[in-house]
């Protein structure tokens, strides 16, 4: 009796013993550097359970032993709040900080740049083109009607969310530029002011220059002059699918369409292009100045004129330089 009583306490301490250096095994599994040898990142598909997460962890090589996950997600009763998305690990993360990451729900935040100046088309060519957006758009937005801007984005979000963020940021801004415009401008709309920063956009890369830009042309309109800008006879030609591709010539100058603001007066039927924040504040507050005329000056830049006469001066020059450069 004694000796089976003996062997019974035995198996017991044995088993307390086995169990315990279990746990301490586990423990340090989860608690430990993981086997990750190089940044990874994981997409946990919505819907996944428990253990289809841990295989996946498994397979690109976060964690060493999926059961130890398993485990430890139960006994800590969160293998119901993990959540779906894309993660990035670094190298020898531990299954702890994995576990974690996926109940924080702490997931890569991707970004879009959109420039300024695109048309609407190109923009939703970027968004086409950009990996780990979802979903068709399936209207074409008007043109002027998003903000360019960097936006962020999880990945498997919808491409018409990010399109809605874009047109909710142009009003939000038209609104609140419109709001602290300068007096005395030659048009009554915020659609208006839109399409001439859409055309002062598209004439200058220059920042500095948006407010002088957009002064020549509101004096211009001021005086019924035509704005005569080559952007808006290049938008007439392409309708905005993309660049033209080559230079304007004499003949397109004379193209009879509403956009061509060679031959018609006033603004175009409307913008041109999605112009950027600075390109709207600088047409609703531009530069005191009685500039009626610019070209290029040869450095990325504009040569100004208030008379026809300075103006002829500058083009002259500018078409000096471009022989130079030709030879």
């Amino acid at each position: 009796m004694r000796r089976t009583l003996n062997l019974l306490l035995g198996l017991v301490l044995f088993g307390v013993i086995v169990a315990g250096g279990t746990a301490m095994w586990g423990y340090f599994i989860f608690t430990g550097p993981g086997p990750l040898a190089a940044p990874v990142n994981v997409v946990v598909p919505a819907g996944a359970g428990l253990r289809p997460i841990a295989a996946q962890l498994e397979t690109a090589g976060v964690i060493r032993n999926p059961f130890v996950f398993i485990i430890a997600a139960r006994l800590r009763n969160l293998h119901g709040s993990l959540k779906a998305g894309e993660y990035a690990f670094d190298p020898t993360v531990s299954q702890q900080a994995v576990l974690d990451k996926l109940v924080r729900h702490d997931t890569v935040v991707r970004r879009i740049t959109i420039p300024e100046g695109l048309t609407s088309v190109e923009i939703l060519t970027l968004l086409e083109e950009a990996d780990g957006l979802v979903g068709v758009i399936e209207a074409l937005p008007d043109e002027g009607a998003l903000l360019p801007e960097t936006y962020h984005f999880a990945y498997g979000d919808p491409r018409v969310d990010v399109l809605d963020r874009m047109e909710a940021e142009m009003k939000q801004a038209l609104d609140e530029l419109w709001r602290v415009r300068m007096e005395g401008l030659p048009f009554s709309s915020k659609e208006e002011a839109l399409t001439l920063a859409s055309i002062v956009e598209k004439e200058t890369s220059v920042a500095g220059e948006r407010p002088r830009i957009a002064a020549v042309f509101i004096n211009r309109l001021q005086r019924k002059m035509r704005l005569q800008s080559d952007p808006t006879v290049v938008y007439a030609l392409t309708g905005g699918r993309g660049p033209l591709g080559r230079e304007l010539t004499r003949l397109d100058l004379k193209t009879d369409h509403p956009y061509n603001t060679y031959e018609y007066p006033g603004l175009p039927p409307g913008p041109i292009s999605n112009p950027g924040r600075a390109s709207i504040e600088a047409v609703l507050n531009p530069l005191i100045t009685e500039e009626l005329y610019f070209v290029a000056d040869g450095t990325g830049g504009h040569a100004f004129a208030k008379t026809l006469e300075e103006h002829n001066r500058n083009v002259a020059r500018w078409r000096r330089l471009q022989q130079r450069s030709d030879n």
